[in-house]
């Protein structure tokens, strides 16, 4: 296996492991880049996400390729949720808006699970969303990593 094939940290994870790799995992798709996002992911990685069942990388960045061009200044924040062993679960909620100006927030929860190189090999997501005023959006920082000093999820209140 390649080293770039290996992305640490490795499970089976401690609450610390599992804390940084969820921010990871955020940091990456709030890059929107679905070349890069899909390196975290296994090559035949099964993915559930709503009614789409993407398997692999290619069909995650087609995935994530039509994602990002309909939710436009995509920001999201993911908050540990439970960890054991090569599993971890996770709550997130992204903010975005639509080519007509509407934003959206969505809900979601996510159980991951990952081969001994830490290449997620599982990810099941369940998400809701709803419409929102511009005025109500929470999630303010420029595109790109969310800044250590911004709040998470349960200090927003969500």
């Amino acid at each position: 296996m390649d080293t770039s094939d290996v992305k640490p940290p490795l499970p089976p994870f401690t609450h610390e492991t599992a804390v940084q790799k969820v921010r990871i995992a955020e940091d990456g798709w709030n890059s929107r880049d679905p070349a890069k996002v899909a390196l975290a992911y296994s090559v035949d990685s099964r993915w559930r996400n709503r009614a789409e069942f993407p398997r692999g990388r290619e069909e995650i960045i087609a995935f994530l390729t039509r994602k990002w061009r309909r939710e436009l200044d995509y920001r999201l924040i993911k908050e540990i949720w439970a960890y054991e062993g090569n599993r971890i679960a996770v709550r997130f909620a992204y903010e975005y808006h639509d080519d007509s100006g509407q934003w959206f927030r969505a809900y979601g929860n996510e159980n991951w699970m990952f081969d001994e190189h830490g290449l997620m090999i599982q990810r099941h997501a369940s998400i809701n969303e709803s419409p929102i005023k511009e005025d109500e959006r929470r999630f303010h920082w420029p595109l790109g990593r969310r800044p250590d000093d911004h709040p998470g999820l349960s200090d927003l209140g969500l």
